[in-house]
C-alpha cells in the first residue's frame, strides 16, 4: 500500500521548500537535533511520558535520517562491556569507547594508522542494500551521545516518519569520512606531510559519497524531501586546513553531491561546525541551499551573514545554546526574536547553533520555540526587535 503524507506534512514541506528557495511561507520553519540527556530532562520537567516524541509534541518542520554509511558493513565487535561503558570495533575500523554517563564517545584507536594502509583502504559497495533495507550496527547513527545497537532498517525509519514530516537523508563529505577512518590527528598531520596522497584518498571518498547519495535516493523511492551533508572542516578559529586545499580536494565532492540532489529536485542543507566564513562563497558556488548550524561561539551571527550574503545563501540555526541555557527570559526573547530578522524574504530555518544539550532546561526550550511560533508568522511583526535595514 502506498504511503501518503498528511495535509499537515504537505504544509511543512511547502514551508521548508519556500524558505529554502527564499520565499516567505506561512511561518518560519523550526526544528533541531536533541541530545538524549536533554530529552530525558525535557520530559521530566514538562511532566511528559518517557516515550513522548519531541518532534511530534512541537509538530516540528523537518527531520533528518542516517542510513548505514560505514565503509565496512558489519556488526560491532564488542571488546569490553560493563554497566558503565562499552568499547566496540566498528565498520570504520575504529575502536570507540562509549562511557554511558559521558555525552560523547571517545576514539581509542584507528586501524588505518599509516598512509600505506589509507591508500589500500577499500569501501564496501555504496549500493549494498544492507545499508538501506536491513537493520544492524551503524557507527554514525548508533554511537554518539547515546549508544544503540541493531538499529532498524533505514527505510523503515523513513516510512515511519514520511506521513508527518519532510524527511531528509544524509551523507558525509570527504573530511567527515576521512577523520573517522584515520583519526583527526592523522588526518591533519597527513594533509600537511602527504597532501597528494590524502587528496587522492579524499577523491575516492568523494566518489563513495556520491554513489551513497544516489543509492539512498533510489532506495527511498520518492520519500525524501532533501539531503543533509555532514562535514566539519573548521573550528572556532577558522578552517582546519588551508582554503586552497579544501577547494582542490573537498569542494568538488560537495558540489557533486549537491548536483546529484538538485537533479532529483532535492534541496541540500550542509551541517558544518566552526567558523567557515573563509569558504562560504564556495558553498554558494557549490549550490548548497542552506548552511547549518552557524555556531555563535565561532563568531557567527545570522543577521550579519544575511546582511553580507543577502538571499544568495539560506541559513539554518544560530540560536546560542549557551544563552538558551543560562539567560533570563527577557534576554532570550531579545536574542531569539532578533534572529528572525534573517528570515525576511525567506531563507531561514530556526534551530540551535548546533544541537540541544542537557544544560538547556525543558522550560527554556519550550519558551523559545513558542516565541518563534508567535513572532515567526509572515508578514513578520518583530516589534522593538525589528531591524529596518533587513526589511
Amino acid at each position: 500500500m502506498a504511503l501518503t503524507r498528511t495535509a499537515n506534512c504537505f504544509a511543512k514541506l511547502d514551508r521548508m521548500n519556500k524558505a529554502l528557495h527564499h520565499q516567505e511561507p506561512d511561518r518560519i520553519p523550526v526544528s533541531d537535533w536533541f541530545w538524549g540527556s536533554f530529552l530525558k530532562r525535557w520530559r521530566e520537567e514538562l511532566g511528559l511520558t518517557p516515550d513522548t516524541d519531541i518532534y511530534r509534541y512541537y509538530d516540528l518542520d523537518w527531520v533528518v535520517t542516517r542510513p548505514n554509511r560505514d565503509p565496512h558493513i558489519k556488526p560491532f565487535e564488542v571488546l569490553k562491556e560493563t554497566s558503565e561503558e562499552i568499547v566496540v570495533h566498528t565498520g570504520f575500523e575504529a575502536v570507540v569507547q562509549k562511557i554511558f554517563d559521558h555525552p560523547m564517545p571517545r576514539y581509542l584507536k584507528f586501524d588505518t594508522d599509516t598512509v600505506e594502509k589509507m591508500e589500500a583502504f577499500e569501501f564496501d559497495d555504496p549500493w549494498d542494500e544492507r545499508r538501506y533495507f536491513q537493520g544492524g550496527d551503524n557507527q554514525t547513527a548508533g554511537v554518539g551521545d547515546g549508544f544503540v545497537r541493531n538499529l532498524p532498517p533505514w527505510i523503515d525509519t523513513v516510512k515511519e516518519l514520511y506521513a508527518d514530516f519532510p524527511v531528509y537523508g544524509s551523507v558525509a563529505e570527504g573530511h567527515e569520512t576521512l577523520w573517522r577512518i584515520v583519526g583527526q590527528e592523522s588526518a591533519l598531520l597527513w594533509i600537511g606531510l602527504y597532501p597528494d596522497e590524502v587528496g587522492r584518498f579524499v577523491e575516492r571518498i568523494n566518489e563513495y559519497a556520491v554513489e551513497t547519495t544516489k543509492a539512498q535516493i533510489k532506495a527511498a523511492d520518492g520519500m525524501l524531501a532533501g539531503m543533509v551533508i555532514w562535514g566539519d572542516v573548521a573550528y572556532k578559529g577558522g578552517l582546519l586546513f588551508s582554503p586552497a586545499y579544501w577547494r582542490k580536494y573537498f569542494k568538488p565532492g560537495v558540489k557533486a553531491i549537491v548536483d546529484e540532489c538538485h537533479s532529483r529536485g532535492l534541496p541540500v542543507i550542509y551541517h558544518g561546525d566552526g567558523d567557515v566564513r573563509s569558504i562560504l562563497e564556495d558553498y554558494i558556488e557549490a549550490g548548497i541551499d542552506a548552511y547549518n548550524p552557524l555556531e555563535v561561539k565561532a563568531g557567527l551571527d545570522v543577521v550579519d551573514l544575511r546582511r553580507k550574503y543577502g538571499q544568495r545563501l539560506g541559513f539554518c540555526g544560530n540560536m546560542d545554546v549557551i544563552a538558551w541555557a543560562n539567560e533570563t527570559r527577557e534576554e532570550l526573547k531579545r536574542i531569539a526574536v532578533t534572529k528572525l530578522n534573517a528570515a525576511k524574504g525567506g531563507g531561514y530555518i530556526f534551530q540551535s547553533d548546533h544541537s540541544i544539550p542537557a544544560n538547556v532546561s525543558g522550560q527554556n526550550y519550550d519558551y523559545v520555540v513558542n516565541l518563534v511560533r508567535q513572532y515567526g508568522r509572515y508578514p513578520l511583526q518583530l516589534g522593538v526587535y525589528d531591524l529596518p535595514d533587513l526589511g
